[in-house]
């Protein structure tokens, strides 16, 4: 970085004697001559003010001009000897020099304040003009002097130190000294030392003041910063060219001053060189009021600054920008705009010009920092497809900086290089070819990645205000009563929506890029959140690179859950089929169809049974658990299945029972069994057309139907007995009997036809213990006096069960039509009950005996030669002696039954009956003892005394009782007068 920071000017020349210090006051120069004589020189024409063509002029300008001065007076022997050093203090107009000793002298009439005689000798002082304290150093002793505002200097302490100090300056509180080799802080009010490092070895120790207190020490050519305390600051140090004999400070810029020229550097790290001024044999190197000083022999130089917005222009054009934009917080703060505008066209630039380096990322921070529109930006990504219906803005215009009206010094070149256009400019005919090799670039689109995602919150933000905006005034307009006329001139206005296409461009952009980076996972989740991608765009872009997951989220955004459903079965099949592109890494199950559709089960149950379908039958268990979980009815589950998949119908109610059966309605329970019992009587009809039916062998689903007939309604029952076989499924007639309550028929099946007397005495302990768990326990025994009687009269029972069929069936009224259909019913059933009692006797020839009949040795033969059960009465009386009345089942048996036979039933019926007697005997006998404690008791509590002597009281008067009538209460405790209490009753009532 090299720029014109500062003009060098010959202002006083051929001097009479050799200037060995000088100073400014006003628009004056001060010279200390080797003739120790004092000569002021001033501008030649006083009037006249130079100004730049920009019309502003430097702040030192006003006081130091460009112009030769003259000598306007000569003091001579000013000081008895040739001066050391001189300062002026401008807040105070005081002429601070230091000869033979320190004097102060009152400007502009240079009258003689003070002369510290106690300074004479002195080599060095530092002056603090904000608080008027002087330090001087002299020999090996540091004094501190105090200006009192009068024309006395009070010393405040002396301090001694360790050698004589070479240089010094005021650090706050303390004082840096450069002492020999080394550096010392001094605290001033105690004269404590402490070391800081030790100096260079060619140069003598340099110690320069800056802001706030801290300190540029120099170490040879390096200048250190230190803070107030002596301790290194992280900001890195000053490398000159040689070792400076003086520095100074001139924000921003260091000035030191070396053998052959005067070299100026920057304060901001990495402190480059800004310029060379090629000066000899300097020998005073000055600051004053934003200008330099620099003497050399019998000449005084003024080193002018050159006005910033002109360097500004100078480093833009050179491509130092960092240093440009650190110029721009120096212009006035009243140029606010102005500042604005130059920052806002320099990050431009420096995008641009770290954008053609490569370095992406950065150049999107500058652009971040220029606050240009983000069409801006995207113009050079030509691959970036943004939408075409949105009005894209051109970027605002910015201030040229090459402007005369800011300008005093810049050539036409320099400021055209400046002059921010379209992006257009950067993007010509001749570097189109190299943006479409960059295009593709990954480091390009992550810069632009991560320059979107800053951008994003603020015009997001800006479009939801939008949106809420628009919803508040629809609102508003809506409730309001005023005339149609006024309604409609304010529906009119539309609000414009810019903040939601900026919105819809840069989510547009956004994406591309994050997949254009490899960022799927990223794209995912930014889809997930609200957004506002350009539909139509992104859907081309997606399909075209293959991004099937993140299409599928792009679809699930915007609602089109039929797109991406018919998309994600499509990409389900592939994978299935094998057919899918092989570069595409992602493997799509149909589980991910189950998971899509969870969440709109709620909204569109006709659209989640649609697309159910094709994972019904791969994932029957998860494809129900979705139904349960998004509670679809299960009703139009069903019939969506029955038309749709009737073949899946029953595994769907099967689930569906097996994980919730509360939710099961009895409708579909019933629908359940009827497919079952479709299927099972398709599997008898084959079977018994191969002449190969048993009825005791099951299939899978004719046992799933005699489970499920166990849960059926009475009124369900009716409708599925009459689809049935006469003549098997006898198992089946026997639930669906005892459904319908029909008790005996059912197990006279379960014991003449199926021969299962098991099978029956399960049943029997099914009524019964149903029986226990209702209100009413009536009956509870019964069921087993019937399953007695079935066994010990079959005959009897079945003519009785065929009149309880017929007296079953409800009368219908229901016109002609209805009763003929009762008949018919009447009719069916009792064919179907002969049928069912003589299918066994069709099948078997007469001579033929009955399957139990081995295990019914001794059995009885009564009412046409049909046997009784006798041994099978038996087992049931004894194994359930205890659920059965034994005075009716002992009239049921025959007279010719032995007494011994009945002893496992009668032995532990008789001494349960015994027990029970005994007991009953003994809780007699307990209370009967009982009632005598409680009178005895009684008696006693009657047969309680009362003594009442001379002193006994009445607790209502509480005069004492005497020989008068008095009233006990119950507690045999309190004693009242008989007229007391009466009294007390009548108030009472």
């Amino acid at each position: 970085m090299v720029h014109s920071a500062y003009d060098s000017v010959q202002v006083v020349r051929g001097c009479p004697a050799k200037v060995e210090v000088a100073g400014v006051h006003g628009s004056k120069i001060l010279t200390g001559c080797s003739d120790c004589s004092l000569r002021i020189y001033a501008p030649a024409s006083p009037s006249s003010t130079a100004s730049d063509t920009s019309g502003r002029s430097a702040p030192c300008e006003k006081e130091l001009q460009r112009e030769p001065y003259v000598l306007e007076r000569t003091v001579s022997a000013f000081w008895k000897k040739n001066p050391v050093a001189m300062e002026v203090s401008r807040s105070r107009d005081l002429l601070l020099s230091l000869s033979e000793w320190i004097a102060f002298h009152r400007l502009p009439n240079l009258e003689t304040v003070a002369a510290i005689g106690k300074t004479k000798g002195a080599n060095v002082y530092s002056w603090d003009d904000q608080r008027g304290f002087l330090c001087v150093g002299r020999q090996k002793k540091v004094g501190i002097f105090r200006f009192d505002g009068g024309r006395e200097f009070v010393e405040v302490k002396e301090f001694g130190v360790p050698d004589v100090v070479k240089s010094m300056a005021w650090c706050g509180e303390n004082i840096c000294l450069g002492i020999k080799r080394e550096y010392m802080i001094l605290n001033s009010s105690t004269g404590a030392l402490s070391e800081v490092f030790p100096s260079g070895r060619i140069a003598p120790p340099l110690v320069t003041p800056l802001a706030l207190g801290d300190l540029l020490l120099g170490k040879d050519n390096i200048g250190v910063f230190v803070d107030q305390n002596g301790k290194l600051l992280q900001d890195g140090r000053i490398c000159w060219s040689e070792a400076p004999t003086s520095v100074i400070i001139n924000r921003p810029y260091a000035i030191a001053r070396l053998p052959k020229y005067v070299e100026i550097r920057s304060l901001r790290a990495p402190y480059p060189l800004v310029q060379t001024v090629y000066l000899r044999d300097v020998h005073i190197l000055l600051q004053s009021n934003g200008c330099v000083i620099a003497t050399s022999g019998n000449s005084v130089y003024g080193l002018l600054p050159v006005p910033i917005d002109v360097q500004i222009v100078q480093l833009t054009a050179s491509g130092d920008f960092e240093e440009a934009l650190a110029l721009c917080k120096l212009l006035p703060p009243e140029d606010s705009a102005l500042r604005a505008a130059k920052e806002g066209s320099i990050h431009i630039r420096y995008g641009h010009s770290l954008f053609d380096n490569g370095n992406y990322e950065e150049a999107v921070e500058q652009f971040i920092a220029s606050q240009v529109d983000i069409t801006y930006v995207l113009s050079l990504y030509p691959s970036i497809i943004l939408p075409k219906a949105m009005a894209i803005l051109e970027p605002d215009k910015l201030p040229d900086l090459s402007d005369s009206s800011f300008l005093s010094r810049a050539s036409s070149d320099a400021s055209d290089e400046l002059d921010p256009s379209s992006p257009s400019q950067f993007v010509d005919s001749d570097e189109k070819s190299m943006l479409k090799e960059k295009k593709m670039n990954h480091n390009a689109f992550m810069g632009l990645t991560k320059y979107l995602q800053k951008k994003r919150y603020g015009i997001i933000e800006r479009a939801i205000a939008e949106v809420t905006e628009e919803v508040v005034m629809g609102a508003v307009q809506g409730s309001s009563r005023k005339p149609n006329n006024l309604s409609k001139a304010r529906g009119s206005h539309h609000i414009s929506s810019v903040a939601r296409e900026r919105a819809s461009i840069l989510d547009t952009a956004l994406l591309q890029a994050m997949l254009l980076t490899g960022q799927s996972t990223g794209a995912l989740e930014f889809l997930k959140a609200p957004n506002y991608c350009d539909l139509k765009i992104c859907e081309e872009f997606l399909l075209e690179k293959k991004h099937h997951a993140i299409l599928l989220e792009l679809y699930k955004g915007n609602e089109m859950h039929r797109d991406a459903l018919k998309l994600l079965i499509q990409l389900v099949e592939e994978s299935n089929s094998n057919s899918s592109d092989p570069m595409d890494h992602q493997k799509f199950m149909p589980d991910m169809v189950i998971e899509y559709l969870k969440p709109i089960c709620g909204s569109d149950p006709i659209l989640v049974l649609e697309f159910s379908m094709h994972v019904l039958e791969s994932c029957p268990t998860q494809t129900i658990e979705l139904f349960l979980s998004g509670n679809i009815p299960a009703d139009l589950v069903n019939s969506y299945l029955k038309q749709h998949a009737p073949n899946m119908q029953s595994k769907y109610l099967e689930l569906m029972l097996s994980m919730n059966d509360s939710g099961v309605t009895p409708n579909l329970q019933n629908e359940l069994v009827q497919i079952y019992l479709s299927e099972v009587l398709d599997w008898f009809k084959d079977l018994k057309d191969q002449q190969k039916w048993d009825e005791k062998v099951y299939s899978s689903t004719r046992k799933k139907l005699l489970s499920a007939l166990e849960g059926i309604l009475e009124n369900s029952a009716e409708s599925l007995l009459k689809r049935l076989p006469p003549d098997a499924l006898y198992e089946e007639h026997a639930v669906l009997l005892g459904r319908m309550n029909q008790h005996q028929l059912a197990l006279s099946l379960y014991v003449h036809k199926l021969h299962l007397p098991n099978l029956a005495l399960t049943y029997c302990d099914r009524v019964y213990e149903a029986e226990l768990h209702r209100a009413s326990s009536r009956g509870n025994s019964n069921i087993y006096l019937t399953l007695l009687q079935i066994y010990l009269n079959p005959r009897s029972s079945t003519k009785e069960f065929e009149q309880k069929t017929r007296n079953m069936l409800p009368p219908q009224s229901h016109g002609n039509q209805r009763v003929v259909l009762m008949k018919a019913k009447v009719g069916r059933v009792s064919k179907k009950i002969a049928a069912i009692e003589g299918a066994e006797d069709m099948r078997s020839s007469p001579s033929s005996t009955d399957s139990g009949r081995s295990d019914c040795d001794g059995d009885e033969v009564v009412e046409e030669g049909d046997p009784i059960m006798l041994n099978n009465a038996l087992d049931l009386l004894s194994q359930r002696w205890d659920r059965i009345n034994g005075a009716q089942a002992l009239r049921l048996l025959p007279r010719k039954t032995k007494l011994l036979n009945l002893l496992p039933f009668l032995e532990p019926l008789l001494k349960k009956s015994s027990e029970g007697r005994r007991n009953y005997s003994i809780i007699r006998n307990l209370r009967y003892s009982e009632n005598l404690q409680v009178k005895e008791e009684l008696l006693s509590q009657q047969k309680q005394g009362l003594k009442i002597d001379g002193d006994s009281m009445c607790s209502l008067c509480r005069k004492k009782i005497g020989s008068s009538v008095f009233v006990v209460y119950p507690n045999r405790k309190t004693l009242v007068h008989f007229v007391c209490f009466r009294d007390s009753q009548r108030l009472r009532y």
